[in-house]
């Protein structure tokens, strides 16, 4: 009878099994570690941008309220605000007779009248926290140079600040020593020659007020609480 063929298999090396299902779960617990480092990050960085989101939300919505405030106080004064410039126009009463920078009568009493808007503005919540100035910009017509119109536009800002802390007679309302020194705090004189003219020349012949506020990254001034005494200075 014929010898049956037996094939032996190769006998498996001892611990040879146990290798593969070590290294097995080894992948698996890598593959599983990365995925939970991922979704981590993942969370992170949509936490940081939805914080981040949030803040220009609200800093927009606290911006929006405080324009909203000035125009509605500024429309009992006949004052027209741009809520999207945050540019205020004074209007045809502080208007100027060509080549001067002097302040009338009755433009002088309604600014100080109408400034303490802006202040009390400053004094909500939200003005405390984003508003950072109020610039006081004068145009001139096309009339001249441009460096005579440069100086003679900021000659009619610094006219307006000078109008508010000049002392008052008669009926004319005067502003506490308080609400001056805020301007002196708040208040920035500037010029802007004829950049921005308009068709009527007396109309260009004018001074607008333009607020500034904070942006999100930028450093703020640590606020002491303590408003400026500096000497305010001559005329």
């Amino acid at each position: 009878m014929l010898n049956r063929l037996t094939i032996k298999r190769g006998e498996k090396t001892e611990g040879e099994s146990p290798f593969w299902i070590s290294f097995s779960d080894l992948m698996s617990a890598l593959m599983v570690l990365f995925l939970v480092v991922m979704a981590v990050t993942l969370v992170a960085v949509t936490k940081s941008v939805s914080a981040e989101e949030e803040a220009k939300i609200q800093r927009e919505k606290d911006i929006r309220a405080v324009m909203s405030l000035i125009r509605q106080e500024s429309a009992e004064k006949n004052v027209n605000v741009d809520e999207s410039t945050y540019r205020i126009d004074l209007g045809e009463i502080v208007r100027f007779d060509s080549g001067t920078f002097d302040i009338k009568q009755d433009a002088a009493r309604f600014l100080r009248g109408y400034i303490p808007v802006l202040l009390r503005a400053k004094s909500t919540p939200p003005g405390q926290k984003w508003m950072r100035r109020v610039v006081v910009e004068g145009f001139t017509d096309q009339d001249g140079s441009y460096l005579y119109n440069l100086g003679l536009s900021l000659n009619r800002s610094r006219s307006v600040v000078c109008t508010l802390f000049a002392k008052s007679s008669g009926d004319e309302v005067a502003l506490s020593e308080h609400e001056l020194r805020q301007i002196q705090d708040l208040f920035l004189v500037g010029g802007y020659s004829f950049n921005s003219i308009r068709k009527d020349k007396a109309a260009s012949r004018r001074v607008e007020l333009k607020i500034e506020f904070w942006g999100l990254d930028e450093k703020k001034p640590e606020e002491s609480g303590v408003l400026s005494s500096k000497e305010f200075g001559q005329c």
